[in-house]
């Protein structure tokens, strides 16, 4: 039986984002796996700041659309999130907030299993916008957030020139968060 698809992104464009790295490392690790994985960029999806009146008069926009249907075609997704002001950057949350509205039969945050990972190059390693993030998912939106996670700290200096976690605490967490879900997208919830 083939694995589950799993979908990786970061939260953050920005070029050299630290979490764009994590997002990296989590894709060659789901490779490593032999996993069905996928890497996608937010700027692949430019959305207008969320608006309700916007909405009303245009309707969800086409790269809402989009992006809410690239989910639905996997089971599993990671976020590697930075840490914006103790909580998680507009783009992400906006990101999140358009694909909510779109009302059609499956909603990608009942279908797929979420892992998150964080960055900074503060000690905490992001680990206010983990929880930022998992109480959109959690308890805004109904997704199953599964508990392992991974806050990389130093985010400056952690990464390898390969692009792997170079302290291999954090690369274990990584992995063992990536095998679970996995595991996890196998079962129908």
């Amino acid at each position: 039986m083939p694995g589950p698809r799993i979908l990786v992104f970061a939260g953050s464009i920005r070029t050299g984002a630290f979490s764009a790295r994590l997002a990296g490392a989590a894709l060659k690790e789901l490779v490593r796996m032999d996993v069905d994985a996928s890497r996608i960029s937010l700027a692949d999806y430019p959305l207008p700041l969320f608006d309700a009146d916007l909405e009303a008069k245009q309707g969800v926009p086409a790269a809402a659309r989009k992006l809410h249907d690239m989910m639905l075609v996997h089971r599993g997704i990671y976020i590697a999130t930075p840490e914006y002001n103790a909580s998680l950057p507009p783009l992400l949350k906006n990101a999140i907030d358009w694909v909510s509205r779109i009302r059609d039969s499956r909603s990608p945050f009942r279908h797929c299993v979420f892992a998150l990972g964080s960055t900074s190059n503060g000690r905490r390693g992001g680990y206010r916008a983990l929880m930022a993030l998992r109480q959109v998912l959690e308890l805004g939106l109904g997704a199953l957030v599964i508990p392992e996670q991974v806050a990389v700290h130093d985010a400056e200096r952690i990464f390898d020139d390969a692009g792997d976690l170079a302290d291999e605490t954090l690369a274990k967490m990584l992995r063992n968060s990536l095998a679970r879900l996995v595991a996890l997208a196998n079962v129908e919830h």
